[in-house]
């Protein structure tokens, strides 16, 4: 994908290709991109360092993008260790720089770097104040929450560029081959900042307000024209934890195929009384930060599990507390269990559900005993019913 912005603003970053969890808990099927800039002016300001995995090949990438010249600034947009690892590298190697950063963000300095003497580097910057590097101007905005508390974001007038901190990333090295920026980018959104729709909300605000033809993101690809007119569009859809598609998805988990049998059993009578799309994941074997995304993308969630140990099954009980944390919201949930003595699994996820915000849960549970019988269809048929009405 292209890196170009223009001739005084330079990728600096670096592809981590090995990497097959973020967090210690998404999976990464070709890796994770770790976004950095520079920005080329009377003074130098780099927007970001890296995770050190990757801290070799970013001191080279910076050592040739300055070409001999000092930065005289390093711009901390957010403390997450995969952007703050190489600040006191930096700050080693370039004694004079000064790191911009919220007051917040100064507060965590001494977390991450401990021993390190960092303070007379820094420069607090507050909400709105700009810092003039010559043709360049930056414009400092608070973005609290999205996802850490002391995250600014920053705006370069002469650009009309925005560096977004972790907003409008994604999952993926960067130099993968072109693909449907929006699938990897959901998936990222709904499980990195998922739970905080209304502070995104207040930065899409911000953002509205300025001319922005650019966003260069700490994850994923540069977003410009029709692709950063998409991704403005999802996130307000997002943020608000609107529907983005009409449709149906079913999670499921099961033991031994019976409830898995189940759930295709539904999925196929939802197909047959139109339901514009029915997508289906088996959360025993598939990555269940995909399912949190479909469970958002979609109006209408069914869950189906089995009882174990006469409560829950285990990785039911996992996403529906990943969909409470996610703050899951806006949405009608239909509920299927099965049990061969003693079904607990629909009782027990009602429950969950409890404090959920705007969750209509369908009054038919669909219970199962053992195997799918011919006299369990009626059931499946009267569900159905309410999921999509």
């Amino acid at each position: 994908m292209d890196k170009t912005i223009n001739n005084d603003i330079i990728y600096i970053g670096c592809d981590d290709s090995e990497i097959t969890q973020f967090e210690g808990q998404y999976m990464l099927e070709e890796g994770m991109c770790y976004n950095s800039y520079l920005i080329l002016d009377d003074k130098i300001a780099i927007m970001d360092t890296i995770d050190d995995r990757c801290g070799a090949q970013w001191l080279a990438n910076l050592d040739q993008a300055l070409n001999g010249r000092t930065p005289d600034y390093l711009v901390v947009q957010h403390m997450e260790p995969d952007h703050s690892s190489l600040i006191a590298e930096a700050v080693k190697k370039y004694p004079g720089i000064q790191l911009v950063m919220s007051a917040a963000a100064n507060k965590m300095l001494a977390l991450y770097f401990p021993g390190a003497d960092l303070a007379a580097n820094v420069k607090t910057v507050k909400e709105g104040e700009t810092l003039a590097l010559g043709k360049h101007t930056l414009q400092f905005f608070t973005a609290p929450m999205v996802h850490w508390p002391e995250v600014i974001v920053t705006y370069d007038q002469t650009s009309k560029v925005l560096f977004s901190a972790d907003g409008f990333g994604k999952f993926g090295v960067y130099d993968a081959e072109p693909d449907d920026w929006a699938c990897e980018a959901r998936r990222y959104y709904f499980n990195i900042c998922g739970k905080y729709g209304a502070q995104v909300q207040a930065l899409l605000k911000k953002a509205s307000a300025l001319s922005i033809e650019t966003i260069c993101p700490l994850h994923g690809p540069i977003l410009k024209g029709e692709m950063l007119a998409e991704a403005l569009r999802l996130y307000t859809i997002w943020s608000a934890y609107d529907v983005e598609s009409e449709g149906v998805f079913i999670a499921y988990c099961t033991m031994h195929g019976n409830t898995g049998k189940v759930a295709e059993a539904l999925a196929e009578i939802l197909r047959q009384k139109g339901a514009p799309k029915v997508a289906i994941s088996n959360l025993c074997e598939e990555d269940w930060a995909e399912g949190i995304e479909d469970a958002f993308k979609y109006g209408k969630l069914v869950l189906a599990a089995p009882t174990y140990d006469g409560g829950l099954f285990p990785k039911m009980v996992d996403f529906v507390h990943h969909l409470k944390i996610k703050n899951y919201q806006k949405r009608r949930v239909a509920l299927v269990e099965n049990g061969s003595w003693a079904p607990q699994a629909a009782r027990i996820m009602r429950e969950m559900f409890a404090d959920f915000k705007d969750v209509e849960i369908c009054p038919t549970v669909a219970t199962v005993r053992g195997a799918l019988k011919d006299t369990d269809r009626a059931a499946l048929e009267t569900l159905a019913d309410e999921i999509l009405k």
